[in-house]
């Protein structure tokens, strides 16, 4: 165990941010930069804006770290620039702290900073919870040679995370590839309709008064993702069944899509079981095809096809985008084989495609996720002076 435990406060000075008026902020680069947590980066913060009336300042020995908001708890390397209120610089007294040792420190508290912040609307950490922390602290010496088995660690597993992505983003993009080629690539035989002109109807759902259970299932943008329906976060309809439409109850090959939204907008889903008691709320979109054209499953990919296409295509202000009745019936274009023994072929070799690579998927993420576990327990035991010199990472 590493000895000498202390009060972070005895080896730091602490700077707590305080904005400037906004009419001295400018993004024309005159004056001091300005940094608040939304330019907060992976290791330091991006320059977006400048002022001419800084009121704190940090310096490029400083460590950042974000107090206030969503990202509370988020750590950055200083700069030479004027923090806002969201922003504390965390200064190490010379001779005595790191820098490097107090950005691991920091790192390895995260977790701790978060569910100790304080507040309701808004979580805050404030001066004196960062100068109760405790941290170790042996002598400069040993600081920077724990820096260094840590940089050496590190660096090995920044490498075999950034092997692991890569395999991530490699195996969607194979199947993005194939889908791709199903849909552009096409033989004989095959048609193009506008959506509208192959769907029994485009129907907005209900406007749900949430109860806690029992009703009508009720399915929103949330439950529409990596396009399967979740119903995690679905609610109920305090009407009885007959209250709604039958036309408006999911049905077994349906499509839906999120009709309105910011980042979830055009997500698709098909049903590919049947769901009793099941409705969508008005920001989901029912699609119901016409069933003697297509295979049931057919045209679910043929929407996913154009998932992107679709997401692009809402209108509206305010951060507030929606897909228009009209737009989707009348401006997309359906491609589909003539031939449902066709259909269900190009099915089964879709289906086999991305159940390998959701396989895939969980394996590269468990990886990712094994990675972030592994320097995490790295930290702990650094500060616990349990640190052994690095063992090989597997890179593959």
């Amino acid at each position: 165990m590493i000895s000498n435990i202390q009060h972070l406060g005895n080896a730091i000075e602490i700077i707590m941010g305080q904005a400037p008026p906004s009419k001295k902020c400018n993004r024309d680069g005159k004056g001091v930069p300005f940094v608040k947590v939304g330019e907060f980066n992976e290791v330091f913060p991006i320059i977006r804006e400048w002022t001419t009336l800084p009121l704190k300042l940090a310096s490029s020995s400083d460590i950042l770290l974000c107090v206030v908001g969503a990202t509370i708890g988020k750590i950055n390397f200083g700069i030479e620039c004027a923090i806002g209120r969201s922003v504390a610089a965390i200064r190490p007294i010379k001779n005595k702290l790191d820098q490097n040792y107090l950005y691991y420190f920091l790192s390895g508290k995260t977790d701790y900073l978060r569910s100790s912040s304080q507040g309701a609307a808004q979580t805050v950490i404030t001066k004196v919870m960062i100068a109760e922390l405790e941290i170790p602290l042996p002598p400069l010496p040993e600081q920077q040679r724990i820096v260094a088995i840590l940089n050496e660690a590190f660096a090995a597993i920044a490498k075999a995370k950034a092997n692991a992505e890569q395999n991530l983003k490699n195996a969607k993009e194979l199947f993005e590839s194939y889908l791709q080629g199903v849909f552009e690539n096409k033989g004989e035989g095959w048609k193009e309709k506008k959506l509208g002109e192959i769907c029994e109807l485009i129907n907005r759902g209900v406007s749900p008064k949430y109860l806690e259970k029992d009703g009508v299932i009720v399915l929103n943008q949330k439950c529409i993702r990596d396009h399967k329906i979740s119903f995690e976060q679905s609610r109920f309809h305090d009407g009885v069944l007959k209250k709604i439409s039958p036309e408006k109850m999911v049905k077994l090959g349906d499509v839906l899509i999120n009709s309105t939204g910011t980042g979830t907008l055009g997500r698709v889903a098909q049903v590919r079981e049947e769901l009793k008691n099941v409705t969508v709320d008005s920001h989901v979109t029912i699609v119901r095809p016409i069933t003697d054209l297509f295979f049931i499953d057919f045209f679910g990919w043929a929407l996913i096809f154009i998932e992107e296409e679709i997401s692009k295509r809402g209108e509206g202000c305010g951060g507030q985008t929606e897909l228009a009745r009209n737009t989707l019936k009348n401006e997309f274009i359906i491609c589909f084989p003539k031939s449902i023994k066709e259909q269900q072929t190009i099915v089964q070799k879709l289906d086999a495609l991305s159940a390998e690579t959701k396989k895939l998927e969980i394996i590269y993420q468990q990886k990712i996720n094994d990675l972030d576990e592994l320097k995490k327990s790295i930290l702990q035991k650094a500060f616990n002076g349990e640190l052994a010199e690095p063992k090989t990472v597997n890179n593959n």
